[in-house]
């Protein structure tokens, strides 16, 4: 065993879980089956093979950024109901 009943109910207690006896020999043996896994995975032979943030290839989803001219300030304006200058003209807001 690589945990012991008193260690799951320390974590338990600094996590402020209550946990009745039932619940700390089941965690007790689920997180050796964690950790007994995790050393056999930790007996494989890694050499040479570097690391990598996902399991399986990302590729970015969103479109390469281009600049292109605007419309410009006049053909803005022309949609606009109530135009004054260069500007958009909006009711108050503040009064």
């Amino acid at each position: 065993m690589k945990i012991s009943s008193q260690e799951v109910e320390y974590v338990a207690h600094l996590a402020r879980l209550e946990i009745n006896e039932k619940e700390k020999e089941k965690f007790t043996s689920q997180l050796n089956d964690i950790l007994l896994y995790i050393d056999k995975l930790n007996e494989l032979d890694t050499k040479g093979v570097e690391p990598m943030s996902h399991a399986i290839a990302v590729t970015n989803a969103f479109r390469e950024d281009k600049t292109s001219t605007s419309i410009g300030t006049e053909q803005t304006l022309t949609n606009a109901p109530d135009a004054r200058g260069e500007f958009f003209r909006v009711p108050k807001v503040i009064e």
